[in-house]
Order: C-alpha cells, then structure tokens, then sequence
C-alpha cells in the first residue's frame, strides 16, 4: 500500500488533478536524486518502467540520467531497485529491426547515451558477477542489448574492463539454465569480429567449459542450447589462427568426433562401430547440430598441424586403400531392420553414393529428394578434391582401359556414363549419368595424361544397354540390326557420347514430349556437353568430327532455351580453336560454317548461356536447385528460394562450379577464337595436350627428384645423429678450445710486457749514454769500463 500512495501521490499534483504524462515523468526523475530515500527512488524507477514502453522518448530525455546514477550507486545495494533499472533501460536502448525509422533512431541515441560514460559499462559487467538471479541475468540481457546496438564500442569497454572475462566466463558454469543459455547468447555476440576479446575467452577456459555444457546436453541429440554453444566454439576459431593452434594442442578435438560417435582413436583400416553407423536422424536438430560438428572439423582439418582427424588434403587419404562396411535398410521396414553389406573400399562406396543416391534410393524410390541430390553433390565434391593429383586421376582412368588381349572392365562410372538413353527416360537413370559425367569430367579436367589415356577407352558390350539408339519422332519401329559382316569395330568411349548426344538431341525435338521429360532431356545434354567441352580442350586429335550435330541446336531460339544453344556454341568453338592437326575436317573446313552461322550469333548464344538463371546462380558452396513441381516449361529456371514448399521437394543439377569457373575463366577465349582466321595461330593461351603431356612428364621428373633429395637429406639426418661418445668427444674439443684460447691470451700479454720492458730499458741506455757525456763535458772522471762498455754500445 506504501509503493501505491507513493506512485499515486508521484502521479497527481500539490492540487489532487492529474497531470500529463511529461509533468509525470520529471516528477519521478527528480525522485531519482540520491538525496531521496532509497525507497522513494525504488517506486519512481518501477513507475519510470510502467512509462517507457508507451512514453520512450519522454523517459529517456528526462529520466536516462537519473536511472543510469541509480545503476550505479543503488544496484548492487538493493537488487530490486537494480533489477527494475536495468530492465527500464533495456525499454529505453531497444531496437526493433520492423518499427519505423524514427523508432530504431530513438534506441541507438539512447544506446549512446548509455556508452558515453565508460563507468556504466564497468558497472554492467561487474554486476554479472553479483549472486542475485534476477540482477544477473536482467544485466546480461542488457549487455546483449548494448552489443547488438554498439557492437564495437562494447567490446573496446570490455577489453579494459578487470572483471569482464571472468565474470562471463564463470556464468558458463551456473546451474541456472536460463543464466547459462543468455551467458553463451551474449558471448556469441561479445566475439563477434573481434579477434583480441575471442583469445582472451579462450586463455580463459572458454572451450572447456562450452564443451562440458555440450557433453552435459547429450551431444549433438541435445537441443538448441547445444547448437548455440557450438556455435560459439565455432565464433572462437574461424577467421583467427591462434585460437586453432591453441585448439589443436588441447585434447578437445577428439572429443569433436566422440560428439558423432566416431571413436577418436579408430584405425583407417578398423570398421566403423555399428552404433555410429546406424544412427537415426529424423530429427532436424540432431542434424543441425552434426553439421556444425562436421564444420568445426573441416575448420580444423583444413591446416591440419598437430590434429590428426583427417588430412588437410583428401587426396592424401587413402580413399582406394580404406575399407568400409556398408549398410542398407530392409524394404518396407521404415528404417527399422538394417542388412550388413560386404565390405568395400571408401572410394567404390563413394563412388556408388555419387551415382545411385544414399542406400541406392531405397528409402526415396522414384522421388529425387532435394536433399538426397545435395548429399552426393557433397560427395561429388570430395571425389573432385581426391582426384587433384595427377597420378591418381590418371591411375582411376587406366583402370578402364583394356590390356592388351582382354577386355575393358565395366566399372560402375563407365557403366552409367555409357547407359543409352532411351524414351520414357528415366529420371534416376538420367540422374545417374549426369553425375557420371560431372565424375568423369574431374578426372580429366587438367590432365592432359588422363585425356590421352580416356582415347583408349572401349567399353565392352554389356556396359551398354541393349535397346535402340534410335528413338523416331513418330514413335515407329526402330530399323532392323545391321549384319555381323557390316558391323564397325568397337567404339571408343568419345564415340559414343557423341552419338548419344545425338540421340539426345533427336529426342528433346520431339513435339509431342511433356515439359517434364523434356526438362530431363535437356539435363542429359547439359551433362554431356559439358564433358566434351572439358574433354576436347586443348586435345587436338580429337576436336575434328564433333561440329556435325553442335549446328541444329545452336538455330535453335534463345528466347526457348538458352542453356543447350550456348553450350553447343561454345563446343564449336573448341572444336574450331584447338583442331589443329591435318585431317579429314580441318579448321578450313569449319570456318565457312561459322560463317554461315554468323560469328555475332554464336558469341551471342555464348553470352546468354551466362546471362540464364541455372548458370549464374551456381556458387562454391552449392549447385542443387529445386525442382518445380507443377508443369513447367522445360526451359524455364528453378523457382526462387523464397517460393513455397511442397510436401517433397525434389532437387535437380545442371552444372557444378568446377565447370562454371571453368567456363568463366575460358569463354572470352572461345569468343575471340571463333573470330579469327583459321590459319592463324591458336589465341588460346594453352598448349596442345601432346606439349602438356611432354611438360606434365617434365614436372613428374621433377618432382620425383624432389622426393629424392628430401629422402636422402632425411637419410643424412639420420645418419648425422650425434651418439653419446661423439658427443663427450665434442665436449672435449670446446674445452680444450677454451684452453687454447685462454693459453693464446697469456702468451700475447707476456709478449707485451717484454716488448714494453725492451722499450724502457733502451730509454735507460740511452740517457746514460747522455749522462756520460754530460760528464765528459765537464771534465769529470768516467772509468774505463764505462768507456769500454759505451763505446760497445755505440757500436751495436
């Protein structure tokens, strides 16, 4: 009844009648004043809240400095009063990103108010060290505030603040839930950009106690407390070296895969513990907080130093060499009941994820979920980083080239790149092929070696399918076989992606396909053309008969598709560039073709292919699109990211980056060379794949020497290890050294004392021989020894 009398008397004037809202809120500011009684202040400061929601502007400009000398003299003496004032300051500095401008102005001009004075920060930071609930976690909460308004102000204050660091980091181990969530909340924000303040947490201890909450929380099955915490960790170490360093020397990374399941200590050739390998994940934030996981060791794992969880490079793990035990769920069981497959190397196993989806889309069917095709995209990526060295590209290729008086294997790569499109298309198949293609072209992309070996390559019969090539536009029959007698030799590989190429061509012209198929029509030609682009490049050989079926589709309107048009164009100019060698089609052949297509037309078509959604939306880190689930034209893009979600949402690719960067960093090339007379020398700045093969040998030499001479200065090393008695012997010398030195010294100032002593005695000679004669001179007696001895030394 006491706080009410008082608001009551606060709220009506000397004369009983009400008074605005302005009179209101000076009354109670000057109630603010230390001369007040304690409680006084305590009931204008809770009144002051009740006001700042709906009269913020009025509060702040009367009340802001009354409330920031009550947060300093009166906060830490009554928690109450500490609590409300804290609370009425964070109405006041708070910024809502939807209010209007004006609104979001009054927050930071408060917020600046607040952090004009350095003391009001010290004071806020020591009072999260205060044992009161309510005051710690209100003065947190107004400390995130503050950081999410004036970040980089906060930060300098919290540098030169004495109990900052320890003060936060102590409220990581409060057995207060809410104190501990708001603790990592605010400590995500306090590090932000800031690589001095993410040291200091982490000399202070800040990784042990963020991972003893996560161990706490059951690892990664926790909940968002666990997410918030990783995602502190992982503030702490991307973008700042010393903490990584720091990391890696501690014994916390183990317990990074220990997080998943995986044992730390686990050999490459052991197999992988069932209870890792058949973990459920239907839980978004199981899976959530596993990729933060995952993101912390690929953080740590990219300079790799003292940790050991992966190489930094995955070409030097031996995927070949790894064995894997896979594991596929029972049909019709909802992922229940799980059959142990044979074990098999990481690389086959990679490979087959690649090319037929996770359990070989057992568990997605017909449906090419949108996250099923981003999981081997990822895997895609990690076969390109495996396959960067050129022994290892090169050694996967010729395993598909027959030897001599046997047949060529029928790898699984070989099998789907080779599989013959036919009409229904299949969607997994067509699926399968293209990512076969995006394998094939990373094997070949900048190996000349790898080029040459592909030429070599025959899939056997059986690779290939045994339906027709030959798909009619009217659906008739196709024509019978040729005879055994008239039948061609065998076909390269090259040979017949060019002819399936053309059955894709043929087929996507069809006027009675839906927009459906069609779309996967065009999806098998992008990945087919895409290969003969990186295959062809700078391969002169082989650039002479694929110009045939590249002028069809290149008439086609870009207004319908711009996608298949500028691929083929920029084929033909790699065909046109780099066909160099005599032969039946020669560039004096393609060039009046070029002509009559018209130079501005396919530089044209090339620079549209930039310009199309499916092209220039491919970035590094992802090149999956979704899938639109109405009918649609076949050449319209992907539906934006903001668009509704189906029920199931499938996914489809069309490039990867590899080719995008590629075609980015070649196009002008292509553009330029298209152009230019065809006896004129290559603008391209390349060379041919026989003076790249020639180089790549050079730099094999090279390098193998290399290896060489650091094994052999390793040997040296070895070798020139000092043992016990070399070593006293060694003692010996430098002692003995020492003596002779010391030896050296005395014999020099020995010789300098008798020449300093010869010196004086000829000055002594000398003024005898003066006195003497002096003596002489004055009729003095001198002996004749003295005579004697004079006369001797006049003589010498």
């Amino acid at each position: 009844m006491d706080f009410i009398s008082q608001i009551n008397i606060a709220l009506r004037g000397p004369t009983g009648q009400p008074q605005s809202a302005t009179d209101t809120i000076s009354r109670l500011a000057d109630r603010l004043s230390p001369s007040t009684l304690l409680a006084d202040r305590r009931a204008a400061v809770l009144a002051l809240k009740g006001l700042a929601r709906d009269w913020k502007a009025d509060v702040g400009e009367h009340a802001l400095g009354g409330l920031l000398d009550v947060l300093q003299n009166d906060a830490e003496v009554d928690a109450d009063i500490g609590k409300a004032v804290l609370e009425t300051l964070i109405i006041l500095c708070e910024v809502d990103e939807n209010a209007p401008a004006a609104a979001r102005e009054l927050g930071y001009r408060h917020t600046d108010v607040v952090l004009a004075d350095e003391k009001v920060a010290q004071k806020l930071f020591a009072l999260m060290a205060d044992h009161s609930f309510y005051l710690r976690y209100s003065a947190l909460q107004f400390l995130s505030s503050l950081l999410q308004n004036r970040r980089h102000l906060v930060q300098a204050y919290f540098l030169k603040a004495p109990v900052g660091v320890t003060s936060l980091i102590a409220l990581l181990e409060d057995k207060r839930e809410i104190i501990r969530n708001e603790a990592i909340f605010t400590i995500q924000s306090l590090i932000s950009q800031s690589p001095e303040i993410q040291k200091i947490m982490a000399f202070e201890g800040a990784f042990e106690k963020l991972f003893n909450i996560i161990v706490n929380e059951q690892g990664v099955e926790g909940g968002v407390v666990v997410q918030d915490a990783l995602a502190c960790i992982d503030g702490l170490l991307r973008f700042n070296q010393s903490n990584q360093s720091y990391f890696r020397g501690s014994s916390l990374p183990a317990v990074l895969l220990s997080l998943i399941g995986f044992p730390p200590s686990l050999p490459l050739d052991a197999p992988a513990p069932q209870q890792f390998a058949l973990q459920l994940w239907d839980q978004a934030q199981k899976l959530t907080n596993t990729a933060l996981v995952v993101g912390l060791i690929g953080l740590l794992a990219r300079h790799a130093g003292a940790l050991r969880l992966i190489p930094s490079n995955l070409s030097a793990l031996p995927l070949a060499e790894l064995v894997v035990t896979p594991y596929v769920p029972v049909p019709d069981t909802n992922g229940e009941e799980w059959d142990r497959l044979e074990p098999a190397s990481a690389l086959d196993a990679l490979v087959e994820l690649v090319l037929h989806g996770e359990y070989n889309s057992i568990i997605d069917g017909e449906r090419r979920t949108k996250d099923g095709i981003e999981l081997r995209a990822a895997a895609v990526a990690v076969f390109q980083n495996f396959v960067q060295k050129e022994e290892i590209s090169e050694a996967i290729v010729q395993a598909m080239v027959s030897q001599p008086g046997s047949q060529a294997p029928v790898t699984p790569l070989l099998y789907a790149l080779t599989t013959v499109p036919v009409s229904p298309l299949n969607v997994l198949s067509v699926t399968s092929t293209h990512f076969a293609a995006l394998l094939f072209s990373h094997l070949l992309r900048f190996s000349p070696r790898a080029k040459i070996l592909a030429r070599s390559i025959v899939p056997q019969a059986s690779a290939q399918s045994n339906s027709s090539f030959f798909v009619p536009a009217d659906g008739g029959q196709p024509p019978a076989p040729p005879d055994d007698d008239d039948a061609d030799a065998p076909q390269t590989l090259l040979q017949i992606l060019s002819e399936h190429l053309s059955l894709a061509f043929l087929a996507r012209g069809r006027a009675d396909l839906p927009d459906r198929e069609a779309r996967e029509w065009d999806r098998l030609c992008v990945g087919y053309l895409c290969l003969l682009i990186q295959w062809l490049w700078e391969d002169p050989l082989q650039c002479g008969s694929f110009w045939r079926p590249l002028v069809e589709p290149i008439n086609q309107s870009a207004e319908e598709d711009a996608v298949i048009p500028g691929l083929c164009a920029f084929l033909l100019g790699v065909c046109y560039e780099f066909n160099r060698e005599p032969g039946e089609v020669t560039r004096a052949t393609v060039h009046p073709i070029l002509m009559r297509l018209g130079i501005d037309m396919l530089a044209g078509r090339i620079t549209h292919l930039r310009d199309d959604d499916r092209f220039k939306a491919i970035g590094p880190d992802g090149f999956v699109f979704t899938l639109p689930s109405a009918p649609v034209p076949h050449h319209q893009a992907p539906p934006a990211p903001g668009a509704p979600k189906h029920d199931v949402e499938e996914g489809e690719v069309w490039f990867d980056w590899a080719f995008v960067d590629f075609w980015k960093s070649n196009y002008y090339t292509i553009q330029k060379g298209i152009a230019v007379d065809p006896n004129s020398l290559s603008s391209a700045a390349g060379q041919g794949a026989e003076s790249a093969l020639l180089v790549a040998s050079l730099k094999d030499v090279i390098r193998n020497q290399a290896a060489d001479i650091e094994r052999l200065q390793s040997q040296i090393k070895a070798l020139g290890t000092p043992s016990d008695e070399i070593e006293v012997l060694r003692e010996q010398v430098r002692t003995l050294t020492e003596q002779v030195a010391s030896a050296e010294e005395k014999r020099r100032d020995v010789e300098k004392e008798q020449e300093d002593l010869l010196v004086l005695l000829d000055e002594l000679n000398s003024k005898r021989r003066r006195d003497k004669a002096r003596m002489r001179e004055s009729g003095l007696e001198v002996s004749e020894d003295e005579a004697e001895e004079d006369d001797e030394e006049e003589d010498e």
